[in-house]
């Protein structure tokens, strides 16, 4: 039997090509993805990784083989595909391992309207279908098997972005965009075409060795070239997307990069000044500026675990008009409820463009704290040293504890969260406080306990 326990992830599919995963495979995941989904007709599309195409072609293979009409979108970003399976109604999967080196690949997968796919939504299934098929044989095609089309919505993703941001009448803008050699070298140049931006393009030639450096902004490596580039030329922004261009990051006219809890709080309240009263998602990572900016602004602030499939639930459950997340992650209600860099951008593009002052000066409103960031530890025992941390601030006078996702640990002029990842050996620690001294002074006790 296929072990796939290294490849299926919490909320999609990962890992080196071929070494791990290969077509073969792709063509038992379609299959499976049309069966736990039901599906009579799915949409597929992929990024720019040399291997890319091919299992983006097998899974196609696998789909129509039980039944199912495919609509093959080609090169795109994965909001591109939410888009396309919010718009046509269908099932959707994206080849691509977003912000992974360049031997990787993934698939993400949604149901119709970019509902998500987790363990205890449909991966755990398709999963388990895989597997067994993987030992006894893939089943019979059907009597009548689904055709493949191709499909452009490159023009219709660009369009409903646009009409949900207008920035037709803001004040002419320069903006550095580092693409990173990823999918926002394909998306950009349309969403961009026309309006009063003045476009200065870093690598966006699509290049899946990623020539230039990693398509991972959230890694302060990989914006230097970006930060350097707005110093240089006097733009107004910089903004970097990840590989498959579904994050976006933010710099301001320095170079210094924009937090994203500042990004999420101003979003949140222009999302507040069209839906009055509306409800806001933010995840326990986001800083303390964010549900305070949403109750200033008349919104209800939720949160909620660290994860998009825990982000696009508790929106479907609320109603929310907006989320966002620690990692650059945005979600909105008007896409389907799934995550979008590229409208967060254009959010941030009006913002900046409707009034006079640099970007460094609008953000400062929503920017209040001071934070760590997040800080890696390798430890050989998480659950107990997630007890010692416990064992060790349990008690103290005016300090809380909650279990919502990892712990976090909160005082009056402080907080910070420790989660274990799923996937390796870390404890990840985020701090957060009134002033840097105390921030920095948490960090380090809490890293004491931490490394042991």
């Amino acid at each position: 039997m296929t072990d796939l326990s290294q490849i299926v992830k919490a909320y999609d599919v990962r890992g080196v090509v071929p070494a791990q995963w290969d077509e073969p495979l792709a063509e038992l995941f379609g299959a499976a993805f049309v069966e736990v989904t039901a599906a009579d007709a799915i949409v597929i599309g992929h990024d720019m990784r040399p291997s890319s195409p091919g299992l983006s072609d097998a899974f196609a293979r696998g789909a129509a083989a039980r039944g199912a009409d495919v609509t093959q979108i080609g090169l795109c970003s994965t909001d591109e595909l939410y888009f396309a399976s919010g718009s046509l109604g269908l099932p959707g999967a994206m080849f691509t391992a977003s912000h992974n080196p360049a031997q990787y690949n993934g698939i993400k997968m949604c149901r119709a309207g970019a509902a998500p796919v987790g363990q205890d939504t449909g991966l755990a299934d398709i999963r388990a279908r895989v597997e067994r098929w993987s030992d006894e044989g893939a089943p019979e095609p059907v009597a009548e098997p689904g055709t493949v089309t191709q499909r452009d919505v490159l023009g219709d993703y660009a369009a409903h972005l646009r009409g949900l941001v207008d920035l037709s009448g803001i004040r002419p803008l320069k903006v550095v965009v580092d693409a990173g050699n990823g999918m926002g070298g394909h998306t950009v140049p349309t969403v961009f075409a026309g309006l009063p931006l003045e476009l200065d393009a870093m690598y966006f030639e699509l290049d899946g060795s990623f020539p230039n450096h990693e398509a991972n902004p959230l890694d302060p490596k990989n914006i230097v070239d970006l930060q350097a580039r707005v110093r240089e030329t006097g733009a107004d922004l910089g903004l970097a997307f990840d590989g498959d261009a579904d994050r976006c990051f933010v710099v301001d006219e320095n170079g210094d990069p924009v937090s994203p809890s500042a990004i999420t709080a101003l979003v949140a309240a222009r999302e507040l000044a069209k839906h009055p009263g509306g409800t806001v998602i933010h995840n326990l990572i986001t800083s303390w500026s964010v549900p305070e900016v949403v109750r200033e602004n008349g919104g209800e602030p939720v949160r909620t675990r660290v994860g998009h499939s825990f982000i696009k639930e508790e929106m479907a459950t609320t109603g929310a008009i907006f989320g966002g997340e620690h990692s650059a992650h945005y979600y909105f209600r008007d896409f389907w409820n799934a995550d979008t860099g590229m409208l967060a951008a254009m959010h941030v593009l009006a913002a900046l463009g409707g009034q006079q002052g640099p970007l460094s000066q609008l953000v400062a409103q929503y920017d209040r704290y001071a934070a760590s960031g997040e800080i890696n530890s390798t430890v050989d025992d998480q659950t107990g040293r997630l007890a010692a941390i416990k064992t060790a601030y349990q008690g103290r006078d005016g300090v809380t504890l909650d279990e919502l996702d990892g712990l976090t640990v909160t005082a009056d002029n402080w907080w910070f969260n420790v989660r274990a990842s799923n996937t390796e050996p870390l404890l990840r620690l985020n701090v957060e406080a009134r002033d840097t001294a105390t921030a920095d002074r948490i960090r380090d006790e809490a890293l004491a306990i931490i490394r042991g």
